[in-house]
């Protein structure tokens, strides 16, 4: 028997990022970036995007390794109390 397991990207929306660090919710902050390095750990791509002006999403940034999402994540916690 053959297993085929799907893997799909996990994607970050810029504005929610945005809007949690406002809040500063470091708990669902830690939440997202275990959701995506547990993505990449599976060999998939972590894609963050950003609605335009129409509300639609365009694709802002990509990561595919734990070094570029710990620096992305770096960025992130660095304006946090």
């Amino acid at each position: 028997m053959v297993k085929i397991v799907c893997m799909r990207e996990y994607v970050i929306d810029v504005s929610k990022i945005e809007e949690l660090q406002t809040l500063n919710d470091k708990d669902e902050l830690e939440a997202i970036f275990f959701r995506a390095n547990s993505t990449i750990v599976n060999g998939e791509k972590v894609i963050v995007v950003r609605k335009n002006k129409t509300g639609k999403s365009e694709k802002f940034d990509e990561m595919s390794t734990q070094e570029e999402l710990e620096q992305y994540k770096k960025r992130v916690f660095r304006y946090l109390h």
